[in-house]
């Protein structure tokens, strides 16, 4: 635009001021050819137009927003059409209690009641992108700053809605990724009729109060000792049983073995063993036998 500015103001004073003053006849020409060129050089500028990677171009004639969009790559197109570029790529929104890591500055954290009236803190990423096809609507309805204007007063506002479903102890707990469902559902349709897709709803952290926090804690420490002691029992129960297993195997032995002796037989093993330690060649032994036992010396070196 500043060059057909310059174009114009060239053009218009080669044909009035420098042709009707004389000292400035002679820079007459040179300026009209010059205001030509520039109007030209504006035009061919105008004309083409780069749509980079990611990015679509929203094309506005005299403030109205018309409905076809422009790809990425190189286009030919009215030099007198303003040409909006709009990023479609995913783009995320976080809102963090911590400073500075969110996209507001300082504490931007969520805070919730819940449904036993409780304050919950939620640290939470919204992943979204444009739809190219509704850019046009969303331009005209909404303006560049959506992400102000749609992102996130909708996430916070059906974060708060959704969260008096449920308990606080839930949220930290097993409902944690249905309340996170829950919340994704209800922001998607709210996102497409504006022309926003909502990709990925990630809640980062829910940060309990303290009282909730050390009720928790003395519950997991409860269930721990529970545990512990479980497997103390279990070990002790183990350990009583194999003792008793050992026994009775020990009982059933020597009942066995007092079942199947006679006297006639100890007699026989009583002989076997003296005639194996009277063939011994480095024994000296007496041994003395009991009743009717013979008694045998052996004085061997």
């Amino acid at each position: 635009m500043f060059l057909l500015i310059i174009g114009l103001i060239l053009f218009i004073a080669s044909v009035t001021v420098f042709r009707h003053t004389n000292s400035l006849q002679r820079f007459a020409n040179p300026a009209r050819f010059a205001g030509i060129g520039f109007v030209a050089l504006w035009a061919l500028s105008s004309c083409i137009i780069q749509i980079n990677p990611g990015e679509i171009g929203v094309k506005i004639l005299f403030g109205n927003i018309q409905k076809d969009v422009l790809g990425s790559g190189l286009h030919f197109v009215n030099p007198l059409l303003e040409i909006k570029k709009i990023d479609i790529k995913t783009q995320n929104y976080t809102m963090s209690g911590v400073n500075d890591e969110g996209d507001k500055s300082g504490d931007d954290a969520i805070r919730v009641l819940t449904s036993d009236g409780l304050e919950v803190t939620i640290d939470l990423t919204v992943l979204y992108r444009v739809v190219a096809p509704d850019a046009p609507r969303l331009l005209r309805e909404t303006g560049d700053d959506f992400k102000d204007k749609i992102v996130r007063p909708i996430t916070r506002t059906k974060i708060r809605d959704n969260a008096v479903y449920y308990q606080a102890v839930d949220l930290f707990g097993n409902k944690r990724d249905e309340f996170q469902q829950r919340i994704y559902k209800s922001i998607e349709g709210d996102f497409k009729r504006r022309g926003l897709m909502l990709e990925q709803l990630l809640v980062r952290n829910i940060t309990l109060p303290n009282s909730v926090k050390a009720s928790i804690e003395s519950k997991i420490n409860a269930e721990q000792d529970a545990k512990k002691m479980e497997f103390v029992l279990q070990k002790e129960k183990q350990e009583a049983e194999r003792k008793r297993v050992e026994a009775q195997g020990i009982s059933d032995y020597q009942r066995i073995i007092s079942a199947g002796l006679t006297s006639q037989q100890l007699q026989y093993e009583q002989i076997k063993a003296m005639k194996e330690l009277s063939l011994s060649n480095n024994a000296k032994i007496i041994v003395m036998g009991k009743g009717n036992s013979p008694i045998i010396l052996d004085a061997k070196e």
